[in-house]
């Protein structure tokens, strides 16, 4: 069953299944070039205190994304 890369909790791991650009494919293609990638096992490092942004592990290193950007992509457990 697949969710919104949102709904994990801090430590919460899943693998990318797919991600929409929703009309932004700037956006898409920069993703895509961080490693977000279908098949890409993904953790939850933690969220900030105000619940944006979050903090990812993906391919070694950790970034930063906005909630409207992780809303966007979809996992699976």
């Amino acid at each position: 069953m697949s969710k919104k890369l949102i709904e994990l909790k801090p430590g919460d791991e899943g693998i990318i299944c797919s991600l929409s650009e929703n009309g932004d494919s700037d956006l898409k293609r920069h993703l895509l070039g961080m490693g977000f990638i279908k098949g890409a096992k993904i953790k939850l490092e933690k969220v900030a205190p105000l619940g944006d942004p979050f903090e990812f592990k993906i391919k070694g290193y950790n970034v930063c994304l906005r909630k409207e950007e992780a809303e966007n992509i979809l996992i699976e457990d």
